[in-house]
């Protein structure tokens, strides 16, 4: 019997997958636990236009990531710190700190963990940083940091 899964099933299948099931494991498992649904053509069709309304969500998002890392191109953040004599920072500059000052500058909201930043910035200068916007679109952005 083909059921369509309603949600992620160790050993049996992923959410919206179409599989083949026993008869007796989907009319005395499945059903009753409302972890799928039986594959008919009515819900089939339902399957099939949620999958369109999520690859055209996916690729909404996608042209709109790649706005934003075409305008993150010509962008440099500035940010003031406390620094010592020699420009050597007090603690450093973290993605967090770079995801606010996007947000509060160029109103620009970037989860601070989508800032590729492998250790926080301890000199004062210019570095290049490294935003995932969205999955295979990554923008570099300018960071200036200065002291204070």
């Amino acid at each position: 019997m083909k059921v369509i899964l309603k949600q992620d099933i160790k050993g049996v299948g992923k959410k919206d997958q179409v599989i083949n099931a026993a008869d007796g494991y989907a009319r005395n498992f499945l059903f009753p636990r409302n972890l799928a649904v039986p594959a008919d053509t009515g819900n089939m069709n339902n399957l099939k236009s949620k999958n369109e309304s999520v690859a055209f969500r996916k690729g909404e998002d996608l042209k709109e990531a790649k706005k934003i890392a075409e305008r993150m191109k010509e962008i440099t953040v500035k940010i003031a710190v406390k620094a010592g004599d020699n420009g050597k920072l007090f603690g450093g500059v973290t993605a967090k700190e770079i995801a606010e000052s996007l947000k509060k500058d160029f109103n620009i909201d970037v989860d601070k963990k989508k800032v590729l930043l492998s250790e926080t910035i301890k000199v004062a200068g210019s570095t290049k940083v490294d935003i995932k916007l969205n999955e295979g679109v990554i923008a570099t952005v300018q960071v200036m940091v200065v002291p204070k």
